[in-house]
């Protein structure tokens, strides 16, 4: 990294916690910036995720249980 970048990374670090997620988030954006029209799709995704969730048409699975099955898919 450059004198500058070094520079910006120390203070940024002395940024609180969400501070340094928003410019993280910030800092994602200018890589791969996304349009509205894909936005709104993502979000509208995720609210029938949800509405289907709610009305018992999806069921749930615990983090721990989906990652016991990565484990053992990737071990056999």
């Amino acid at each position: 990294m450059t004198v500058l970048a070094e520079t910006i990374y120390g203070e940024a670090l002395d940024l609180p916690s969400d501070e340094r997620l928003g410019l993280i988030d910030k800092l994602l954006e200018s890589l791969s910036p996304t349009t509205p029209s894909i936005q709104d799709a993502w979000i509208a995704e995720a609210e029938k995720r949800l509405a289907e969730y709610r009305t018992g048409e999806v069921l749930s699975i615990s983090g721990e249980e989906v990652f016991q099955k990565i484990h053992d898919r990737l071990n056999k």
